[in-house]
């Protein structure tokens, strides 16, 4: 990972990584502690070549044969130092460049505000570049089949995430029952910093960055054959609204006790709250087994406990009753229907 940072290649840093562990070393007695990674010794030659063009290494005086690692904290403080001052550097022309972009955009015609993305991998490309690009927020809408990158390979979102990025995910409630979209993965992702919710029907695949681009798919058939990328114009506010119109009637998965209410929190377990949580999505109790991996038998046992704890005689009952009594937290919405 520092060597990352650095510049340095994953042999460099293993090299860097051994030789500071030695009061010196020859080419011979490098390459003996390199063995085990399958380094051979003209490898290292060349290894510990790079190192002392790095700065990292010097021979011994008086022995030419023998070299010796540099201290960390001035050798690669030097290099951090370095690349620090090329973020800089690039900040500044970021800052440039976005600024002759803002005056250009202020002169295109009216048929200049979207751009046909064309091709699967164009496609995912730009998917990922976005979100990379991101700096405050990601709208997105889910909704299946899932064709450009799946949620566990989206490496990129990861990213934005960890760099502080907000994510607002509206996913379509059927991918749940489906499984493409599992309690386990919306609850990594709400720990991670991210609000997810879910809706009946989702209308389109979107996403929106930081509210200046949009992405969307080219049509609406399965096949990837490319997309738009819509720039801020009267489109992008009309996307923008309908983000908003469907994640304020969304619901919020409940995924454990910390989303219920202080009154009911003590009185049942984790597996309760995500059986709630489940049917107030709207999910049969045959979907909640599947997506708990548990019987069906389990869930109705559990599901008639819930009903006896809240005095009611059926499902929607229930519902009504979580969702109006103060045992969900607020942002949860009473729910449209509940599975049975």
């Amino acid at each position: 990972m520092l060597g990352d940072v650095l510049g340095l290649t994953p042999d460099e840093t293993l090299a860097y990584s051994e030789l500071v562990a030695m009061p010196s070393a020859t080419v011979a007695d490098l390459a003996a502690a390199l063995s085990s990674y399958g380094t051979s010794l003209g490898d290292t030659r060349r290894l510990l070549r790079q190192l002392e063009d790095h700065g990292l290494a010097a021979r011994i005086t008086g022995d030419a044969q023998r070299f010796a690692a540099a201290p960390p904290a001035i050798a690669l403080g030097a290099l951090l130092a370095r690349r620090q001052n090329e973020v800089r550097h690039a900040e500044v022309e970021l800052s440039r460049l976005e600024e002759v972009y803002r005056v250009s955009a202020a002169g295109r015609g009216p048929t200049d505000v979207v751009d046909v993305v064309r091709g699967a991998d164009a496609v995912r490309h730009r998917f990922e570049q976005l979100q990379l690009g991101a700096r405050e927020r990601v709208d997105v809408f889910v909704r299946p089949p899932v064709t450009v990158t799946s949620s566990q390979d989206n490496f990129a979102e990861d990213q934005a995430v960890a760099r502080g990025v907000r994510y607002r995910v509206v996913v379509e409630r059927g991918m749940l029952e489906t499984q493409a979209v599992t309690v386990d993965q919306t609850r990594e992702a709400t720990d991670a910093g991210e609000d997810v919710r879910f809706a009946q029907r989702v209308p389109l695949k979107l996403m929106v960055v930081d509210r200046q681009l949009a992405l969307l798919p080219l049509t609406s058939s399965g096949d990837v054959v490319g997309a738009l990328l819509v720039r801020e114009s009267a489109l992008l506010d009309a996307l923008l609204a309908l983000f908003e119109i469907v994640w304020e009637q969304a619901t919020p998965l409940l995924v454990g006790t910390s989303g219920l209410g202080e009154g009911v929190a003590h009185q049942v377990d984790d597996d309760d709250a995500r059986i709630l949580g489940l049917m107030l999505a709207g999910l049969t109790d045959q979907a909640v087994a599947k997506q708990l991996g548990t019987s069906l038998r389990t869930v109705q046992r559990r599901v008639r406990a819930l009903m006896d704890l809240a005095d009611v005689e059926t499902r929607v009952q229930l519902g009504w009753h979580a969702a109006t009594q103060g045992w969900v937290r607020a942002g949860v919405p009473a729910p449209a229907a509940v599975g049975s």
